[in-house]
């Protein structure tokens, strides 16, 4: 048949559909309206570019003329690609595994039914032939149908009783005490019981990045100074920089571990935990004392952002596939004869141990580079000194980079989200400021730039755009995130049409996506296409909990802007979510760390005066921030400013700082020394915490 309707497609994911034999269409309503003047089941099929079970099931089946023309009779045939409408994967994700009794995933293959969409069978890949105790997919395809001609006042009870259970699971829960700091504690104390001692992580395999949960960790331990909280962080970011999840020729992160050792990753790179990552890297680095390591990891993931996955146009793509020639993991896998032949000997004597290519193959008859030797052993057992031997790894990297490059790449989804994108301008940002990488700010300004540019448009943020085409009303994660990104941003460089710009996404999240009976926010706006459920949220998955961000963005927005209007709406917030974090408190750690800033405001410290003054007082300050302090140095001629800063007006000459917490503020003062004793207070002494 001719191609389907899916070759006019923003996302690559359904373009690479675009010529099966499937009758596939996106999902519109004019696929929805077909299913129902024809009575025909629909046939969810939900997946990603980088997927690589997506590929095998679709090799297997959807390029299959015969399973094809079987899916073309019985069904109405939707391709969703997960990343553009989060909405519908999260919506039949929870569906899934309400039918399923199990954690679902991607391909997520989904039944519905015509008149209401509500899902009646859900799976995930399924093979053209049995095995493993799984069905062939033909023939479910023929059991699904009959079940649904036969079965069908079945059917509908099933569908009213998930449709109830899915409204429950999102029902705000009358709280029965007032929001305090005991479920951080309580959190702590859970991560505490799940850490792995020794290869850093939480569970075993397959092991997740989590960098949520990583950010709560370092902060909770640095702000009270605990050793033991702060070492799960560390440990686990140093095991993860250097396992074979870190990308050590090109720099980057895969998306998770198959084993507890980090050593092989599932080889797809998603844009969001490097993004996350590379933030979480460089606080780290700040309040580790500057361990050389996470500055390296900073340094290598931000070059492979900016190489690979930065359009010409600003933007960030999404992911790069695990597979290459139709192999997962091909493109960085090595032989040691491969290895020799690029490497002199002194390289291969010290790249050898020190990524166990004098070991046995640890993929599939190959070898995934993984950090087994300390460079300490290396120079002990070769003679090198230390520095020879870093010299020549690095030596070593690069011949390996250049001969990588020669290879055939990984499909690369060149798709701009405006979430993922967000979340990348707010890492590239901080770590461009604490490690002090102009470019890498400039790279996050060029990004910013081009959301402002392409995605925001008549006052409403757009979700994704391909080749500078923007279209889906974004969700809360895309506004929230995108102030986050923002208010990172002016503590970089101060403008005030930014402010701006950060503030009108504010009210956009409480005019379009607050539940105004219950408070807290939906994931879909007010104005959204109608769905089977509006899901609100409030859990940590591979991204930060939207209502986490948007406690933390909407404090911190108030109390830069003085409109309280955002205070009362993080408020309203904390209330609502309160039961979930005293129910479940080790999987709500986004939003713990709002209740943190909501309980005990960080520090928030401005700074007026010339412009050429301004760079000394970032300096001066840097090393006294703690977690989630800020500082924005605004030039003594700065317009534009919204009341609360216009207020604080410079002296005549010289510069003068106020430093706020909430809604307390200390005297302003000229003094950067009093300002560093300031910040300072109420600190405790390494060894306590109040959080335990």
């Amino acid at each position: 048949m001719s191609r389907n309707r899916l070759h006019d497609a923003t996302s690559p994911y359904l373009q690479q559909h675009a010529d099966n034999p499937v009758d596939w269409w996106p999902w519109c309503e004019e696929a929805l309206a077909l299913a129902r003047r024809e009575d025909k089941p629909i046939l969810l099929s939900i997946g990603y570019s980088a997927c690589h079970w997506c590929h095998v099931m679709a090799h297997e089946s959807f390029e299959d003329p015969a399973t094809a023309a079987l899916m073309n009779e019985l069904f109405v045939n939707i391709k969703v690609d997960r990343e553009e409408r989060p909405d519908l994967d999260r919506i039949y994700q929870t569906a899934h595994q309400l039918l399923a009794r199990r954690p679902g995933g991607w391909p997520l293959t989904v039944f519905l039914s015509p008149d209401d969409h509500s899902p009646f069978f859900a799976g995930t890949y399924f093979p053209p032939h049995p095995r493993h105790g799984m069905p062939a997919f033909a023939e479910l395809l023929r059991q699904v149908e009959r079940a649904f001609r036969e079965q069908r006042d079945a059917i509908g009870e099933q569908n009213a009783a998930l449709l109830s259970a899915l409204t429950k699971l999102d029902a705000v829960q009358p709280a029965d005490s007032s929001p305090d700091a005991r479920p951080i504690a309580s959190a702590l104390t859970q991560l505490a019981g799940q850490f792995d001692a020794r290869y850093g992580g939480f569970g075993g395999a397959p092991k997740f990045p989590h960098p949520a949960t990583l950010r709560f960790l370092l902060h909770e331990g640095v702000r009270h100074q605990d050793d033991t909280v702060e070492h799960m962080a560390f440990h686990t970011l140093e095991q993860m920089a250097n396992g074979g999840i870190n990308d050590h020729v090109g720099g980057g992160f895969c998306r998770y571990s198959v084993d507890e050792r980090w050593m092989i990753p599932h080889f797809e790179k998603m844009l969001y935990d490097n993004a996350q990552l590379l933030a979480i890297y460089a606080e780290a680095w700040a309040l580790s004392g500057r361990r050389p390591l996470f500055k390296h990891v900073c340094e290598r993931t931000a070059e492979w952002v900016m190489r690979e996955m930065q359009a010409p146009s600003g933007g960030y793509y999404a992911s790069l596939d695990a597979d290459s020639e139709g192999s997962e993991g091909k493109y960085y896998v090595w032989t040691p004869a491969q290895v020799v032949a690029l490497l002199d000997d002194a390289e291969y004597r010290v790249v050898a141990p020190r990524y166990g290519l004098d070991r046995a193959a640890n993929f599939e008859g190959h070898w995934h580079l993984h950090t087994f030797t300390d460079t300490n052993d290396i120079a002990e057992k070769t003679g090198f000194t230390v520095r020879d031997v870093r010299r020549l790894l690095l030596s070593a990297r690069g011949k390996l980079f250049t001969a990588r490059e020669q290879r055939v790449r990984p499909g690369r989804d060149e798709k701009v989200l405006t979430s993922w994108n967000a979340l990348t301008i707010r890492g590239m940002a901080l770590a461009g400021r604490l490690l002090e990488h102009p470019q890498w700010l400039d790279s996050a300004q060029a990004a910013l730039a081009y959301l402002r540019g392409t995605h925001w448009r008549d006052g409403r943020l757009l979700a994704t755009s391909r080749d500078g085409r923007a279209e889906l009303g974004a969700y809360l994660d895309d506004h929230v995130y995108l102030i986050d990104a923002a208010l990172l941003l002016l503590q970089a460089h101060w403008d005030s049409e930014l402010l701006a710009f950060a503030t009108a996404l504010a009210e956009r999240v409480l005019g379009a996506f607050e539940d105004q009976e219950h408070g807290g926010f939906f994931f879909t706006a007010s104005d959204h296409e109608a769905l089977l459920h509006r899901p609100r949220p409030l859990a940590d998955d591979a991204m930060p909990s939207g209502n986490g961000v948007a406690i933390e963005v909407l404090l911190r927005l108030a109390h830069l802007s003085g409109d309280m209007r955002f205070h009362d709406a993080a408020t309203r917030a904390v209330a609502a979510a309160w039961p979930e974090m005293q129910r479940a408190p080790y999987a709500h750690v986004g939003l713990l760390a709002g209740l943190q800033q909501w309980l005990e405001a960080p520090a928030q410290v401005v700074v007026r005066g010339p412009a050429e003054e301004l760079p000394a007082w970032r300096d001066a300050l840097r090393d006294s921030l703690a977690p989630d302090d800020s500082v924005y140095l605004i030039a003594d001629d700065a317009r534009d400013l919204p009341p609360a800063l216009a207020a604080m007006r410079p002296p005549a000459s010289g510069a003068l700082a106020w430093l706020c917490r909430g809604h307390q503020c200390e005297p302003p003062t000229a003094s950067q020394s009093a300002v560093k004793l300031m910040l300072a207070r109420n600190k405790p002494p390494r060894g306590t915490s109040d959080s335990t």
